[in-house]
């Protein structure tokens, strides 16, 4: 985490005692029982369990893929091969690393929150200030252990529960149904709401706070068509005591200081270290390359670097629509400028490195096409020169609150159009953005494409679509219409809006492989 102290340690289980002399006990040893015993160590088993947002799978590196390259957010280049690749031709098997990544380290994030929770129930508080910690550190598990959770249910649906420390030691689980974890997610976050606290001092940016567990809680509920008690939940983080509110500058939003926004409700604050852990999102973590937390995002998106991907053309296509108010064709939404380097024409930003000391450089359009700009550097250099960016990756933000409340005020069961239409265009009335206004006249149907528009377009390149679409029911649909199967692509299939259960997985765990069908899930 940016501002919080990552800590390294290694539990070692012991055997067992032996009167033989020999036998000596290693005091450098520690069991979960030995280790855990004051303030500073409990601490430590919710920071290890933060840590996990840097594993294989995650934010440092496979998680912007992962779910940028299944929504069309990102299109192949001609450096993206093996793994990557076949997450955008939809070739991938129940083997792909990604996807395996994902999976194992939602469930170590499950195991480290439960040994947390175990420790800390033999934790005496020796006064008042340690009570309120207890009480934030059980409440953060709760938090963690709901995320994995979230992550899990949306992307494979029935997966097996561990609530416990003993239950996540054992690989053999039977998978619960669908509603049976979504109970768990609205559980856990559920729990966690009332001792988290509204806001942290600043060293201690980046964990979760009281309104990150009521938005996971809101969007739980708008996940399962629960219209009504999303309103009611997400509601509460536009009033007092909370203040969060939209960053009037769109580009703060994607820059290295993008922890500072009001706009953040919980992030995954990346912080670069020394130059030989810059390479540690290919799978080395804690330990094995030192104390670090970057992304490499930047490196491999950015044009003038690795460029193993490039901005979908439909991205781009979608930020060019019908004028809100005339209804004539061929509106450029400004959000267009922040999210790509492109042309006058499909109004992406035409220079780049305006910051930079030799001054502005007109974007190669004619060779490159459309690229990213989002959580680019490109405005302050003009090469990333190694994948070591500290630009934070946002997971839940103020503007993502707003939409979700405009979803389920048109959507519920007695729609209310006028307060949702009002919610997107608060969204799109960013001082930096200032896009023209929808009709709150709209009927429902048009004021649910508009809202589809616009968390397409504010939320672009943040690995949203992907549970948007799915949660939609149009992923098929849309995604075979922009990219159809060709020589090289393959159709996106009814079976892929969940993902493959690991064959790992399968093979170690008899009860979860008896109800998995057609290889898949």
């Amino acid at each position: 985490m940016k501002r919080i102290k990552i800590f390294l340690f290694t539990m070692v289980l012991l055997s067992g005692c032996s009167d033989n002399l020999l036998d000596v006990k290693n005091e450098n040893t520690y069991t979960d029982e030995s280790y855990f015993k004051t303030q500073v160590q409990f601490n430590e088993a919710i920071i290890a369990t933060y840590t996990v947002f840097s594993h294989m799978g995650m934010m440092s590196r496979e998680w912007y893929f992962i779910f940028d390259l299944l929504a069309n957010e990102a299109e192949r280049s001609s450096a993206l091969v093996g793994t990557e690749l076949q997450l955008t031709d939809y070739s991938f098997t129940n083997n792909n690393d990604d996807i395996v990544g994902l999976w194992a380290s939602l469930y170590r994030m499950i195991f480290r929150a439960n040994l947390a929770l175990k420790v800390m129930d033999g934790w005496e508080p020796v006064d008042d200030s340690e009570k309120v910690l207890k009480a934030q550190y059980i409440a953060e598990a709760h938090w963690l252990r709901g995320f994995a959770y979230f992550n899990l249910v949306t992307n494979w649906g029935k997966v097996p529960l561990k609530m416990t420390y003993d239950e996540s030691k054992v690989n053999a689980a039977p998978r619960a149904s669908v509603a049976e974890v979504w109970a768990v997610v609205e559980s856990e976050f559920s729990l966690a709401i009332p001792d988290l606290p509204v806001k942290y001092s600043d060293d201690q940016l980046g964990r979760a706070t009281k309104g990150a567990a009521i938005g996971f809680l809101g969007k739980t509920y708008l996940f399962q068509k629960k219209y009504d008690q999303a309103v009611t939940e997400l509601t509460k983080l536009t009033k007092s005591p909370y203040t969060y509110s939209l960053d009037p500058v769109y580009d703060h939003l994607f820059g290295e200081d993008n922890i500072n926004t009001p706009e953040v409700l919980f992030a995954v604050n990346h912080v670069y270290t020394t130059a030989n852990t810059q390479y540690y999102m290919f799978g080395g973590y804690e330990g094995e390359d030192g104390k670090t937390f970057h992304t490499g995002r930047a490196q491999e998106y950015g044009f003038n670097d690795w460029e193993n991907v490039t901005i979908s053309d439909a991205l781009v296509a979608a930020h060019k629509y019908a004028d809100p108010q005339t209804g004539a064709a061929g509106y450029i939404d400004p959000r267009a400028a922040y999210t790509y380097y492109g042309s006058t024409a499909n109004g992406g930003d035409t220079e780049y490195c305006d910051a930079c000391a030799a001054g502005a450089i007109p974007f190669p359009f004619d060779f490159y096409s459309n690229r990213y700009r989002k959580y680019e550097p490109y405005e302050y250099q003009k090469y990333t020169e190694a994948p070591m960016s500290g630009i934070n990756t946002h997971v839940m933000r103020y503007a993502d609150i707003l939409l979700m409340l405009a979803e389920a005020n048109i959507e519920k069961s007695s729609p209310d159009i006028a307060t949702g239409i009002g919610y997107i265009n608060q969204v799109r009335n960013r001082p930096s953005v200032m896009a023209k206004n929808y009709a709150t006249t709209l009927s429902q149907v048009e004021a649910r494409t508009a809202l589809r528009r616009e968390r397409r377009i504010e939320l672009a390149g943040e690995q949203s679509r992907w549970f948007d679409l799915n949660r939609w029911g149009i992923a098929k649909e849309v995604l075979n219409q922009e990219h159809p199967a060709s020589l090289g692509q393959s159709p996106f299939l009814d079976k892929h809006v969940l993902l493959p259960i690991p064959i790992a997985e399968r093979n170690s765990n008899a009860a979860l492989a008896a109800d998995i069908a057609n290889d898949w899930n």
